[in-house]
C-alpha cells in the first residue's frame, strides 16, 4: 500500500542538523505513527513520503521554510516577570504554555531574564533550521472512521477526548 492521503503512516526516524548533531531519533523508542495528509508532521517530510511503500528507507533533506518555518524576529517578547505565575527562578531555556493572540495555545521558550522582565521566544525551537532526516517505512494502512474524524492516528491503546 502507497502512502497517500488518509493512510497511517508508521516510520521510524533519525533528525540530523546540517552540522550532522543528533535532534531526535525514534530508536529505542516507539516508531512513529501519523496520519498522513493532516498535518501532523512537518510539510517538507509528509511530501517526501507521498507514494512511499512499507520497508522503504529514505533520506530527506527538508529546508526551513519546509520544516518547522524561518525565524520570526517579532515572535520575541519582553514582558514583566510578575506575569509568570510560578514562584520557581524564570531561567532561560524554560518553557512556558502561552494562549496565542488568536486564543489558541503555544509553547514558549524563555531566552532572556533580568530582574523585572522576561524575554520569550515563541518560534519553534527548529525554526530557522535545515532539518535532515534518515527514514524507514515501517508500515501503511488505511485510517479508521474515528482517525479521520479526530486528524491523528490513534494507538494501540486508543484513547477518547473528553
Amino acid at each position: 500500500m502507497k502512502i497517500s492521503n488518509n493512510k497511517v503512516v508508521t516510520i521510524d526516524y533519525t533528525l540530523t542538523d546540517d552540522d550532522g548533531n543528533l535532534l531526535d531519533t525514534s530508536e529505542g523508542q516507539n516508531a512513529l505513527s501519523y496520519l498522513h495528509g493532516a498535518g501532523n508532521i512537518i510539510p517538507g517530510l509528509e511530501d517526501a513520503l507521498a507514494g512511499k511503500i512499507a520497508g522503504e528507507k529514505l533520506a530527506v533533506a527538508v529546508a526551513a521554510q519546509d520544516g518547522y518555518g524561518l525565524r520570526d524576529d517579532s515572535r520575541l517578547q519582553t514582558i514583566p516577570l510578575d506575569m509568570f505565575p510560578t514562584t520557581e527562578k524564570i531561567e532561560p531555556g524554560m518553557r512556558f504554555h502561552a494562549q496565542s493572540p488568536e486564543g489558541g495555545m503555544l509553547v514558549v521558550t524563555v531566552v532572556g531574564v533580568d530582574n523585572d522582565n522576561v524575554t520569550i521566544d515563541a518560534n519553534h525551537p527548529l525554526a530557522g533550521m535545515n532539518l535532515n532526516f534518515n527514514v524507514k517505512v515501517v508500515d501503511v494502512r488505511d485510517a479508521t472512521a474515528e482517525e479521520l474524524e479526530h486528524g491523528h492516528v490513534h494507538g494501540p491503546d486508543d484513547h477518547h477526548h473528553e
